[in-house]
Order: C-alpha cells, then sequence, then structure tokens
C-alpha cells in the first residue's frame, strides 16, 4: 500500500512535465541587435585645417659696430629689454678718438687762420695764386677731418636701429668693436609670427587676414591673423609657409613652437563622427551595414578632423550606413537591426573659432 502512495506523486509529475511545451528557437533575425547608424556623408568641418611651425621674429634687426679699433666700456641693454630707435646700447672708450678730435681741432683752426691771411694777400703779387689756393685748400681738409672725426666719435654710443625686444646679446665690456657677428638681435616692434608649415594642397585655403587659434609651448591659446601666404613650395618636401602675427606678450617667445587651427574653413569632405571610427592591430575601420542589415568591416584612411567629425580620405562609397558606435563589438557577417539614421555630430560654434 505504501508503495502504491510514493508512486502517485511521481505519476503526477511526469504528466504535469508532458504538458509543457518546449521553448521555441529563436530566429536569427530575433537574435540581431539593435544599432544606431550615420551615413557617409560630405559634410562640412569647421577649422579642421591644422599647421605646425616655429615661432620667429616678423622682422629682425641686427646691431653691429659701425666703428672699429674701440674698446667696449659699457653694456647698456640685456635680453628680454625692450628697447626705442636710437637708444645707447653700448658704449665704446672714447679717449682716443678725443684726443685726435682735440689735435684735429688746433690744425683746423691753425689752417683756417693761415687761409685767412693769405686771403689778404690775394691780388698784391706777395704769394703767388698756387699758395693762397693751397693754404685754402688745407683749410678746407682740416675742416673736413674734425667733422668725420667728430662724427665718428657720436658712433662710439652704439644705438638701436628700431624698437624692438632684445632676442640675442654677444657683447661683453671690455671686448673690442670689430666687424662680423652682430653684438645683439632685435624683434621689431616685439612682434612675433608663427611659421606654418602646409601641404600644397591645404596652403590654397588659407587667405591672408584668416583667424587662427595658435596654441603655445606652455598650452596657452591665442589669436592670431595670417599675415602672408608664401608663394613658393618648397620642391622637396611639398611644404609652403604661412605667417600668422600673433600678439605680443611675455609667453610669445621666439624660438618656440607652435599649433595652428585655422578658422572660417568649412571645407565639404567625406565624413562621419568620430566615434564611428574603430581602431585596432590592422588600422582604423568602420562597420558598415549592407542592404541586408549584415556588418562587414571596411578599412578606412582618415583626414582633417573638427567639431566630432572626421574626413574618411579612402573607404566605403558616399551614402554607405555604418555603425555610429564604434565601441559596439561585431563580427563580421552579423546581421543587425539598424535604427532611423542619427544626425552625424555637427561641428561646434567654439570649433570655427
Amino acid at each position: 500500500m505504501k508503495s502504491v502512495l510514493l508512486l502517485i506523486p511521481v505519476a503526477a509529475a511526469l504528466t504535469l512535465g508532458a504538458c509543457r511545451k518546449p521553448p521555441e528557437a529563436q530566429t536569427e533575425a530575433q537574435r540581431a541587435r539593435a544599432v544606431t547608424v550615420v551615413r557617409l556623408e560630405a559634410k562640412p568641418i569647421q577649422g579642421s585645417l591644422t599647421a605646425s611651425g616655429d615661432l620667429v621674429a616678423r622682422e629682425e634687426a641686427a646691431v653691429l659696430p659701425e666703428v672699429t679699433g674701440y674698446r667696449v666700456i659699457r653694456v647698456l641693454a640685456d635680453v628680454g629689454d625692450s628697447v626705442r630707435a636710437g637708444q645707447p646700447l653700448v658704449m665704446l672708450e672714447p679717449a682716443l678718438l678725443d684726443a685726435q678730435i682735440a689735435q684735429a681741432r688746433a690744425q683746423a683752426a691753425q689752417a683756417e687762420d693761415q687761409a685767412r691771411r693769405v686771403g689778404e694777400l690775394d691780388g698784391r703779387g706777395v704769394l703767388s695764386d698756387e699758395q693762397i689756393a693751397q693754404r685754402r685748400f688745407q683749410a678746407q681738409a682740416a675742416a673736413a677731418n674734425l667733422r668725420a672725426l667728430t662724427i665718428q666719435r657720436s658712433k662710439l654710443s652704439v644705438t638701436a636701429p628700431v624698437s624692438g625686444l632684445v632676442l640675442e646679446k654677444t657683447v661683453r665690456p671690455g671686448d673690442m668693436a670689430a666687424g662680423g657677428q652682430p653684438w645683439f638681435r632685435l624683434a621689431r616692434d616685439g612682434q612675433v609670427e608663427l611659421s606654418a608649415d602646409l601641404a600644397e594642397d591645404d596652403l590654397a585655403r588659407v587667405k591672408p587676414g584668416q583667424a587662427a587659434s595658435v596654441t603655445l609651448p606652455g598650452g596657452a591659446v591665442v589669436t592670431g591673423r595670417v599675415r602672408l601666404v608664401s608663394p613658393l613650395v618648397d620642391t622637396q618636401t611639398k611644404l609652403g609657409e604661412a605667417r600668422i602675427t600673433l600678439p605680443v606678450r611675455p609667453d610669445v617667445r621666439v624660438g618656440g613652437f607652435g599649433r595652428a587651427v585655422f578658422g572660417d574653413l568649412a571645407a565639404q569632405v567625406p565624413a562621419v563622427p568620430e566615434t564611428a571610427v574603430r581602431y585596432d592591430a590592422d588600422g582604423a575601420a568602420v562597420m558598415v551595414v549592407g542592404a541586408d542589415n549584415r556588418v562587414k568591416r571596411v578599412a578606412v584612411q582618415t583626414g582633417s578632423r573638427g567639431g566630432g567629425l572626421v574626413q574618411i580620405t579612402k573607404g566605403p562609397p558616399l551614402g554607405s550606413r555604418v555603425v555610429a558606435n564604434a565601441g559596439a563589438l561585431f563580427l563580421e557577417g552579423d546581421l543587425v537591426r539598424p535604427s532611423d539614421v542619427a544626425p552625424a555630430a555637427q561641428p561646434s560654434p567654439k570649433a570655427a573659432k
């Protein structure tokens, strides 16, 4: 009897299990993951053109002594000083020249006195016309020599040819004035520019007067203006130069390195959001969703960037549907359920500045 009672629950359990339906297997379409896609389209990339280069003086002036053979007694300027045109920078020893001027002044006075006295004898037959002319010539020569020495004396004060910032100084007290290496290098008016190198194609997109944001070595960003675009392109590197005038400020230093982002540019190029490009060991790629809604990896080459967009210089054709989030993991051939095409990222107002 006890055995019969034990078999009743087991039989009931088997009966209930037989009534349950096995779970239905999901189709591939049902298993497909939803994904947001964007289309590869021609879009404007604001501020996409960048270039790097060195900070250089807009116009450089060299300071050298105009007289040689005199010793430096005082140096009146140093690197980093702002000087004005005509300001004394170096003083040379005047003692020797002062003695020569004193002697020349005496000789000029004597020659002038002799010329005056022979002038009173003119026409009296005491001296020949040739002797009288010679005395007058000697007086003129002595006066001219005095003037030359006086001018030379003024050159013992070596002055700044232009107003500007002292970039380099090589002179020291005790040095002998001689030709050759400049004693000072000045940046005229303290004006510094970025000499930016651009590819030949990019050079055509830059115009004088165009705004550019320049990042300085210290990380600060200043706004400059393109002053000139070189008409020449280097035959070896195929690079041309654009000069960007920068504001006068202490952290804009000649010899530093700068990076410019040019504003007012809106080139229409094939582009997708930066989030759509994935990078792996095989390089950059996008995941393209085909007409059958299956995913395919397509290698790409990227170009300019700006405002959250990246240019696709080589890759799938325009109009292709691309997975918007490159971080989503898909295998080649996966079936997906693409959502409505999401609007691509647009450049922010800051990117254009």
